[in-house]
Protein backbone atom coordinates (compact mmCIF):
# COMPACT_ATOMS: atom_id res chain seq x y z
CA UNK A 1 0.00 0.00 0.00
CA UNK A 2 2.89 2.49 0.83
CA UNK A 3 4.06 1.70 -2.31
CA UNK A 4 1.54 2.44 -4.37
CA UNK A 5 -0.04 5.75 -2.99
CA UNK A 6 3.34 7.08 -1.43
CA UNK A 7 2.63 10.86 0.14
CA UNK A 8 -0.97 9.28 0.50
CA UNK A 9 -1.53 7.18 3.13
CA UNK A 10 0.30 6.10 6.14
CA UNK A 11 0.53 2.54 6.44
CA UNK A 12 1.66 0.13 9.56
CA UNK A 13 1.91 -3.54 8.77
CA UNK A 14 1.34 -5.75 12.01
CA UNK A 15 0.86 -9.36 12.58
CA UNK A 16 -0.37 -11.38 15.99
CA UNK A 17 2.55 -13.83 15.54
CA UNK A 18 5.29 -11.72 13.82
CA UNK A 19 7.82 -13.45 12.76
CA UNK A 20 11.87 -12.89 13.73
CA UNK A 21 12.31 -10.99 10.25
CA UNK A 22 10.68 -10.84 6.97
CA UNK A 23 10.76 -14.30 4.79
CA UNK A 24 13.12 -14.41 1.86
CA UNK A 25 10.43 -15.41 -0.33
CA UNK A 26 8.19 -12.25 0.97
CA UNK A 27 11.29 -9.86 0.42
CA UNK A 28 11.52 -11.15 -2.72
CA UNK A 29 8.39 -10.62 -3.95
CA UNK A 30 8.17 -7.14 -2.43
CA UNK A 31 11.06 -6.08 -4.60
CA UNK A 32 9.76 -7.86 -7.44
CA UNK A 33 6.90 -5.65 -7.09
CA UNK A 34 8.79 -2.40 -7.15
CA UNK A 35 8.22 -2.46 -3.47
CA UNK A 36 11.36 -1.51 -0.80
CA UNK A 37 10.97 -4.27 1.98
CA UNK A 38 14.65 -3.22 3.14
CA UNK A 39 13.19 -0.58 6.26
CA UNK A 40 10.08 -3.46 6.78
CA UNK A 41 9.90 -5.54 9.38
CA UNK A 42 7.69 -7.79 11.78
CA UNK A 43 6.08 -6.30 14.71
CA UNK A 44 3.30 -6.98 16.75
CA UNK A 45 -0.34 -6.35 16.32
CA UNK A 46 -1.36 -3.88 19.66
CA UNK A 47 -4.08 -2.38 20.19
CA UNK A 48 -2.30 0.91 20.11
CA UNK A 49 -1.35 0.00 16.73
CA UNK A 50 -5.32 -0.64 15.32
CA UNK A 51 -6.24 2.65 17.81
CA UNK A 52 -4.18 4.62 16.08
CA UNK A 53 -5.84 3.60 12.38
CA UNK A 54 -8.38 4.69 10.01
CA UNK A 55 -8.52 1.26 8.28
CA UNK A 56 -7.74 -2.10 9.74
CA UNK A 57 -6.96 -4.76 7.33
CA UNK A 58 -7.14 -8.24 8.70
CA UNK A 59 -5.93 -11.14 6.80
CA UNK A 60 -7.48 -13.96 8.22
CA UNK A 61 -6.41 -13.28 12.24
CA UNK A 62 -9.80 -14.04 13.37
CA UNK A 63 -10.64 -13.49 17.06
CA UNK A 64 -6.92 -12.96 17.52
CA UNK A 65 -6.77 -9.48 16.22
CA UNK A 66 -7.94 -6.01 18.40
CA UNK A 67 -10.85 -4.89 17.94
CA UNK A 68 -11.27 -0.68 18.98
CA UNK A 69 -14.70 0.53 18.12
CA UNK A 70 -14.66 3.19 15.44
CA UNK A 71 -12.43 1.53 13.45
CA UNK A 72 -13.30 0.34 9.55
CA UNK A 73 -12.35 -3.45 9.75
CA UNK A 74 -11.71 -4.91 5.76
CA UNK A 75 -11.03 -8.95 6.34
CA UNK A 76 -8.51 -9.96 2.88
CA UNK A 77 -8.28 -13.70 4.05
CA UNK A 78 -5.39 -14.83 2.19
CA UNK A 79 -3.12 -18.15 2.76
CA UNK A 80 -0.13 -17.71 5.03
CA UNK A 81 2.76 -17.40 2.75
CA UNK A 82 4.86 -18.35 5.76
CA UNK A 83 6.89 -21.55 4.34
CA UNK A 84 5.41 -21.59 0.76
CA UNK A 85 7.02 -21.80 -2.29
CA UNK A 86 7.65 -18.86 -4.18
CA UNK A 87 5.32 -18.95 -6.64
CA UNK A 88 2.16 -19.26 -3.97
CA UNK A 89 3.83 -15.75 -2.42
CA UNK A 90 3.55 -14.14 -6.05
CA UNK A 91 0.07 -15.28 -5.67
CA UNK A 92 -0.66 -14.06 -2.65
CA UNK A 93 1.00 -11.04 -3.68
CA UNK A 94 -1.40 -10.05 -6.59
CA UNK A 95 -4.38 -11.02 -4.92
CA UNK A 96 -3.41 -8.42 -1.85
CA UNK A 97 -2.18 -5.68 -4.99
CA UNK A 98 -5.67 -6.51 -6.08
CA UNK A 99 -7.10 -5.51 -3.26
CA UNK A 100 -5.25 -2.70 -2.64
CA UNK A 101 -6.32 -1.37 -6.23
CA UNK A 102 -10.04 -1.52 -5.11
CA UNK A 103 -9.07 0.37 -1.97
CA UNK A 104 -7.25 3.30 -2.96
CA UNK A 105 -10.48 3.70 -5.51
CA UNK A 106 -13.05 3.50 -2.81
CA UNK A 107 -10.63 6.36 -0.41
CA UNK A 108 -11.56 10.48 -1.06
CA UNK A 109 -9.18 12.05 -3.19
CA UNK A 110 -7.16 14.50 -1.32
Amino acid sequence: MQHRAPGQVAVSSAGTHPAPEIEPHIERVLSEAGADPTAAFPKPLTDEVVSGADIVITMGCGDACPIVPGRRYLDWPVPDPDGAPINVVREIRDVINARITELLASLPST
